[in-house]
């Protein structure tokens, strides 16, 4: 009984992913995404944020991230500036850890 036992943990290790990133998701530059870093909560579903543009930035966490993703301070995200306030942006993306590690390795940040 426990060589069955033994056979299927090996088979469970064999299949995990082990840290590997099979997608990450880039910023499109069409629709005005960048990167950013999460700088301070603010509260109320608002973080400062320092874009890669430079630029000190509120962002607002959309509705669709607030429900699914924990935003801390020093997360890498993807946010969309306002058109009509340079100084805010959405928030619409957080990456993990392994997808930054991804991104310092190919350059991208």
């Amino acid at each position: 009984m426990s060589n069955f036992r033994n056979n299927r943990n090996k088979k469970k290790k064999k299949n995990m992913n082990d840290g590997e990133v099979v997608r990450v998701r880039l910023p499109n530059r069409k629709k005005k995404e960048m990167f950013a870093s999460a700088d301070l909560m603010l509260g109320a579903n608002h973080i400062r944020v320092r874009c890669f543009d430079g630029t000190t930035r509120v962002g607002r966490i959309k509705g669709k991230i607030k429900k699914r993703v924990w935003i801390r301070e020093g997360d890498t995200l993807i946010v969309v500036p306002w058109d009509f306030q340079a100084e805010k942006c959405d928030i619409i993306y957080r990456y993990t850890r392994p997808q930054v590690d991804w991104l310092r390795g190919h350059g991208y940040l």
